[in-house]
């Protein structure tokens, strides 16, 4: 296999990889395997036409997709590597040739990593920050928890106020006819929780356990259900059980049963010390993202725009990956969002270009600044990640490639940039904007 490489505008690079003509065959005859079993000619068995009866017939051409994409599959990643162009983008591939007994020739254009020139990193202003937790908010925290603790319990001697749960059988009738999805039996709702439509939850105050009534709503005009929406509806309802949501007291029982702590003052300068380390985490967040926002602003770069796709592309399989956990797929999701991918790609671009600027900037740092991560360094992260994921760390070690290796290096000295950067920090009581400065 040869590579050969044309350097384009703005940061573009084309590759023209020339696979033997061995190799080639060999990709026929493989694609010849694989299709001949759903191939038939009259005279022959299915499955058992001989590939040049088959080209006879359909031309030689008929296995030649399968075979450049088998080719195009095996030879990139090397060609790549070969190249010895640093690429920042999946390859938009064009086949030149390919014919039986001649080399397969394909080109692969692909991003190439921009040069940085770099603004300055040493001494960066942020913006000063104070992580100090208030009484207030320890005190709210404490309320939460009070809440989660809370229990329901079943009051008889009153009829039903706002903020109670009611169970209810009820049923729905428009126009006389009951519709589908109006009925429910033993339905839990919350009075003022708006969950339900209209007035439906302010006609349930002041009824008593055992009441049965109608009340009466109008469906919102852009209501789901378009058969319904703008329609008054009759709703017929019993009320089985009125129950009110019990508090347990801020007390030292109360802290007892919720933490280690004997007391109640005991417990909240655990919350305060736990807020306190969140703010400080916070505050140390937003001090490296203005950080890094004020060296991306002082530096040039140019970024190519299959490098700007290739992370929006990304980030879309990320999200897709995240809503699949909670059991959603990426369709559904553009079902009932409306979006299409190319709307997801829009909205997340503007963070696909913050974060290759960030990770060009952090990383020319670590370069100029020869930050290098040992093997010694690197076998102890690794035996961390190891132990994160209750694996060991040699069988993690053995199953890491050169590539996945060399990009946990990589972000180690990235992360030795934030952290030289975030030394030398200035912090001031508000740090102006470029608009501000310029003003000035």
């Amino acid at each position: 296999m040869s590579v050969q490489v044309e350097n384009l505008e703005k940061n573009m690079a084309k590759l023209t990889i020339e696979v033997p003509a061995e190799d080639v065959e060999k990709a026929i005859q493989a694609a010849y395997i694989k299709q001949r079993g759903r191939i038939s000619i009259p005279g022959f068995r299915k499955g058992k036409v001989p590939r040049h009866m088959v080209e006879k017939m359909y031309g030689p051409e008929i296995f030649y997709e399968e075979a450049a994409n088998t080719l195009i599959q095996d030879s990139y990643p090397s060609a790549a590597d070969e190249s010895g162009v640093d690429i920042v983008s999946r390859p938009s591939i064009a086949v030149e040739q390919i014919e039986s007994g001649k080399p397969f020739i394909f080109t692969a254009e692909v991003a190439v990593r921009p040069e940085v020139t770099l603004g300055g990193y040493r001494g960066v202003e942020v913006t000063k920050a104070d992580a100090v937790v208030t009484e207030e908010e320890v005190d709210k925290e404490v309320e939460k928890e009070r809440n989660n603790n809370a229990r329901m319990v079943t009051v008889t001697d009153r009829p039903v106020q706002t903020k109670d749960t009611v169970v209810i059988d009820y049923e729905g009738f428009v126009d006389g006819e009951a519709f589908e999805g109006g009925k429910a039996e033993n339905h839990s709702l919350e009075i003022g929780s708006h969950s339900f439509i209209d007035t439906f939850e302010d006609q349930l105050v002041g009824k008593n356990t055992g009441d049965e009534t109608e009340i009466h709503v109008t469906f919102p005009e852009q209501y789901h259900a378009q058969e319904l929406a703008g329609r008054p509806a009759v709703f017929k309802v019993k009320l089985h059980e009125i129950k009110v949501k019990e508090i347990p007291e801020a007390d030292d029982e109360f802290a007892q049963d919720v933490s280690e702590f004997d007391t109640l003052e005991e417990y909240k300068e655990d919350i305060r010390k736990r807020l306190t380390e969140r703010r400080e985490n916070e505050i140390k967040g937003a001090q490296e993202d203005e950080a890094i926002r004020r060296i991306i602003e002082t530096s040039t770069m140019d970024i190519p725009e299959a490098m700007i796709e290739t992370q929006c592309e990304n980030m879309v399989s990320e999200f897709a990956q995240r809503i699949a956990q909670s059991g959603l797929s990426m369709e559904q999701y553009m079902q009932f969002s409306g979006l299409t991918v190319d709307q997801l790609k829009a909205q997340v671009r503007p963070e696909a270009e913050t974060r290759i600027k960030s990770s060009l900037v952090l990383e020319e740092i670590a370069k100029v600044e020869k930050i290098v991560i040992s093997d010694e360094e690197m076998d102890a992260h690794v035996e961390k990640m190891a132990a994160g994921y209750g694996m060991d760390a040699a069988k993690m070690k053995e199953m890491m490639s050169d590539s996945e290796r060399e990009s946990v290096r990589r972000d180690l000295a990235v992360t030795r940039a934030v952290e030289l950067i975030m030394e030398n920090v200035k912090e001031t009581e508000k740090v102006a904007t470029p608009a501000e400065e310029t003003e000035e």
